[in-house]
């Protein structure tokens, strides 16, 4: 699979620019994900990548949304064993595991950036979007049955929403003893605080042995936001200076000797 994502504001253009807190939290997630593009190569740790994350985050006076997830992607698998988390919680901390980015690797890099504190809550709203666990249980329920039958065969282990069977009605009955015995992992509907905004940046990576290639993109015009807040510290803007390519270099090829006429020597 291959992700991409960002955020919007409807009749932005180079008259009509964005300013505030609306600009505050698109440019700290765009500048954020422009130095997780430099960061994430092989060779580089995941705790580079949150600690640079933070730090764009404050430089706009914003936040990181708090314990946000960005995976390696693995064959039929949207979240693999390696992640770099925003804005850990200090109990996140000491269970979130150090890793480095290796060669060959696929990530997707999901920036998630708050005017607020950063800290989502559930509410009441049901979540219709879900992801199948590499699990077995049996169900009790025929309607349980048939239904998580419906998605192994739909869409393995990627997400899925209710919206896409026949009968959404007979899906949201199958799905809850489905979500009880953790045979499916719900994607929750979180809130910040009324009144804060959020802005999200989400793009996918290939780590080449000739460097990281992004594979997926949408066009952004960072000229059309305009905030107050700007990126000061050196070792950030050092990182956001250094060249990215969207393509991957390609190795030269030698030039291959000239062939020998027939009959003559090769000079």
């Amino acid at each position: 699979p291959a992700f991409l994502g960002h955020t919007l504001v409807v009749g932005a253009n180079k008259e009509n620019k964005v300013s505030g807190r609306k600009a505050d939290a698109i440019l700290a997630a765009y500048k954020a994900l422009e130095a997780g593009l430099r960061l994430i190569a092989i060779g580089n740790s995941n705790t580079q990548v949150t600690e640079v994350f933070n730090k764009i985050a404050e430089s706009y006076n914003c936040h990181a949304v708090e314990g946000m997830l960005s995976y390696n992607i693995e064959q039929h698998q949207m979240e693999g064993e390696k992640s770099v988390i925003l804005n850990p919680s200090e109990p996140q901390k000491k269970d979130h595991a150090k890793c480095t980015f290796e060669k060959n690797e696929v990530w997707t890099v999901d920036v998630l950036i708050s005017t607020g504190e950063g800290k989502t809550v559930k509410r009441d709203n049901r979540t219709t979007v879900y992801r199948r666990r590499d699990f077995r249980y049996e169900l009790k329920m025929k309607a349980s049955r048939q239904f998580f039958a419906d998605v192994e065969r739909k869409f393995a282990l990627m997400a899925f929403t209710l919206r896409s069977f026949d009968d959404e009605r007979k899906a949201k009955m199958g799905v809850v003893e489905c979500v009880k015995h953790d045979l499916l992992v719900p994607y929750d509907v979180l809130w910040e605080r009324e009144g804060e905004l959020v802005a999200q940046f989400k793009t996918t990576l290939l780590l080449m042995p000739t460097g990281t290639l992004r594979i997926t993109s949408a066009p952004f015009e960072a000229q059309q936001f305009v905030s107050e807040y700007s990126i000061v510290a050196p070792e950030v803007l050092s990182i956001l200076a250094q060249p990215f390519s969207k393509k991957s270099k390609k190795k030269k090829k030698p030039k291959s000797a000239a062939a020998p006429a027939a009959g003559g020597e090769a000079p």
